[in-house]
């Protein structure tokens, strides 16, 4: 693959977009394009940067990651989503994969969690 993959980090704590650069840090295939701190930013943001995955909150003001990835998958059905949060329980997981999102990461996760997951994604396809 010789493009960078794209993409877009969404989450109203600054620390999770200071913690997701630092993960991929070093990782000349990836490529960080923008950053949201709510579902309605990102959206406005997908439309503008055309990113191949976008990591998602799920607890967030204005529009939660949730309400955000059926969105996502109506409007834009060729970008992969890498859910992101502190929840982690089999419900909001299983609501969460209902919706099409691809992979779902506990808060704290570790910077290797974070990689595989977004090879994962590629590699599944849509």
């Amino acid at each position: 693959m010789g493009e960078k993959i794209r993409l877009l980090v969404v989450d109203d704590s600054p620390f999770i977009h200071k913690a997701v650069k630092k993960a991929l840090a070093g990782n000349d295939g990836i490529e960080i394009v923008g950053t949201a701190e709510n579902g309605r930013i990102c959206l406005d943001l997908v439309a503008q940067l055309s990113p191949d995955i976008v990591t998602l909150d799920v607890t967030m003001p204005v529009m939660d990651g949730l309400e955000t990835a059926e969105v996502l998958a109506a409007q834009h059905p060729g970008v992969r989503v890498i859910m992101l949060s502190a929840m982690g329980d089999e419900d909001l997981v299983q609501r969460a994969r209902n919706l099409g999102v691809s992979h779902f990461l506990t808060k704290p996760f570790e910077a290797t969690q974070l990689r595989r997951a977004i090879f994962d994604v590629l590699r599944e396809g849509v």
